[in-house]
């Protein structure tokens, strides 16, 4: 606003002062909520930053330790796996010692197995061969008698049907032995 208004009879009166004006309270309060508000998030993120910092500080002397432990554990380990190495080699020397001795005995063994699984191999295709035969019997008397059957079903009828039966019937007993 002008410092000096003119009124309308001409005479310059000195402007309001600017406490009276709402303008300057309205920036006034605004600028003190924007400072009230900035000192509160100040306070908030740095806390926030503080815990952040702090939680990183932890981490790194979790890390640090576990570091340390993960190197005992290692020299640890290496110093087992020297001693595992001694120690099997130990036993492949005895185990090459062993193996050799085995072999020969598993020589004899095998060639005793072989023997014994041979003549297991030959009853059992001899046993193999009498039961295809039994089977290949039974089915031919099988189909010999479901095709005499229906032959007899379909040619003999009547009186001639009736003794071929009674004939059967008599030549059973003979026939069972």
């Amino acid at each position: 606003m002008e410092a000096w208004a003119a009124d309308a009879a001409g005479q310059v009166h000195a402007a309001e002062p600017f406490y009276a004006n709402a303008t300057f309270w309205v920036g006034l309060g605004f600028i003190l909520f924007i400072g009230l508000v900035g000192k509160i998030a100040y306070r908030v993120i740095s806390v926030a930053l503080d815990d952040r910092a702090e939680k990183i500080r932890n981490q790194i002397e979790e890390a640090t330790r576990l570091a340390e432990e993960a190197q005992e554990l290692l020299a640890s380990y290496e110093r087992k796996q020297r001693e595992a190495a001694e120690e099997a080699q130990s036993i492949i020397d005895h185990a090459r010692h062993e193996a050799a001795r085995l072999g020969e005995n598993a020589a004899q063994d095998l060639e005793r197995s072989l023997a014994r699984r041979r003549q297991q191999a030959m009853d059992r295709i001899a046993q193999a061969e009498a039961s295809a035969i039994a089977d290949v019997r039974n089915h031919a008397i099988e189909v010999a008698m479901a095709a005499t059957e229906r032959l007899l079903s379909e040619k003999v009828k009547g009186k001639s049907a009736d003794d071929l039966i009674d004939n059967a019937i008599k030549d059973l007993p003979k026939n069972l032995h």
